[in-house]
């Protein structure tokens, strides 16, 4: 590819605008509107095009999902929950479902298809914004010669090559504020309420809220926990008054020498759906305590609303970010936050490991000094 720094960067290697493409994958998070503005913005102020695939990949694939983008595109979208473009955690172009004549499914690799529809349509690259699994996706299209900078996305703040994720500060005021408003229910009827927050594998989202919300308990998957604790915990806790309690757990917490809470019917594998933990818990705390317990799983709320302030401009960081990543020819990277500063880091390198919740981190000792069960 042309250098881009030069100074008909403006062009691409085919002697015409450069266009560049931008798309969403994986669940939604608030902030994602706020990357494809910073994203279309940057682009068209450097004199290039620039076209959305909707739905993931999915728009390449079924030939007309792809939209041109302007100022008037993303105009007062920064604000807005969800994604203008659409996305989906089902449209895995390496492994794309496809229903035998018997009904039976199969999974077929369809990612040269993606690369020849970036060429077909004169795509120059490629800003893919996502979480770990949309991003091995970029990475693995990358490899394949597709020029690609990712934007990393989760609520569930859990990939270790950036400071922090956009969305991930949205997920806990929303938490946080479901949980303010229990206190006063749980008081008023001298009960336990188990709260469930999204957190496969980590613990960020429970950790944070239950801190900043004055739970009781929190259980995270990375600490095993066991149920006679958080009971005993809680029985001392009424025995010195007030008579009630908070509990907050992350969907992926088990305990210790047990597995995860999985919906009905589901086995374990990499596309297992949790659920059932919070009202588990619940039932093995009202026996162990004999006290009156409700459980909720706050679910899809998380993702949903307006991005804070903070989520926002992290969001529009980065979206400027990977289009100066673009300019600089530097492919197979995704942007990171380094305080105070957002740089590129490999693709490979960012999604090699997940980032879990440090047993020994400051805010799990605060948690501890406040006299917070984790049930260890």
């Amino acid at each position: 590819m042309a250098d881009l720094s030069s100074p008909d960067a403006t062009y691409s290697r085919f002697g015409r605008r450069f266009r560049l493409a931008v798309n969403t994958g994986g669940g939604d998070a608030p902030g994602l509107n706020a990357v494809i503005r910073a994203v279309v913005m940057s682009a068209l102020n450097r004199g290039w095009e620039v076209v959305g695939i909707r739905q993931g990949y999915d728009g390449l694939l079924d030939g007309d999902g792809v939209v041109q983008l302007d100022e008037g595109s993303v105009q007062g979208i920064t604000h807005l929950g969800g994604t203008i473009l659409g996305t989906t955690n089902r449209g895995n172009p390496l492994r794309f479902p496809v229903e035998r004549p018997d009904g039976s499914v199969e999974t077929v690799d369809r990612s040269q298809e993606i690369v020849q529809a970036f060429r077909d349509r004169h795509i120059d690259a490629l800003v893919a914004i996502g979480g770990d699994g949309s991003l091995y996706i970029a990475s693995e299209l990358s490899k394949q010669g597709l020029p690609v900078v990712g934007v990393p996305k989760t609520i569930d703040n859990d990939l270790a090559a950036t400071s922090v994720t956009f969305g991930f500060n949205t997920a806990v005021q929303t938490a946080t504020d479901a949980i303010d408003k229990l206190h006063s229910t749980a008081q008023s009827h001298e009960r336990i309420m188990v709260v469930e927050v999204m957190g496969r594998h980590t613990g960020w989202i429970a950790l944070f809220a239950g801190v900043t919300g004055n739970a009781d308990a929190i259980l995270i998957p990375e600490v095993p926990y066991r149920m006679e604790k958080v009971a005993e915990h809680l029985r001392r806790k009424y025995a010195r008054g007030p008579r009630y309690g908070i509990v907050v757990v992350a969907e992926g917490a088990k305990p210790e020498g047990g597995e995860v809470s999985l919906r009905p019917g589901e086995q374990p594998g990499d596309s297992q759906r949790y659920g059932g933990l919070a009202e588990r818990v619940a039932e093995d705390l009202q026996e162990l305590t004999g006290f009156q317990t409700r459980s909720l799983v706050l679910g899809h709320l998380q993702r949903g609303g307006q991005p804070t302030a903070y989520d926002r401009l992290l969001a529009l960081r980065f979206g400027s970010a990977a289009v100066d990543v673009v300019e600089r020819g530097e492919f197979g990277c995704m942007v990171a936050l380094d305080p105070p500063d957002v740089k590129a880091v490999p693709l490979e390198e960012a999604i090699r490991e997940l980032k879990k919740v440090s047993v020994d981190s400051d805010v799990v000792r605060t948690a501890r000094r406040l006299d917070i069960s984790f049930g260890d």
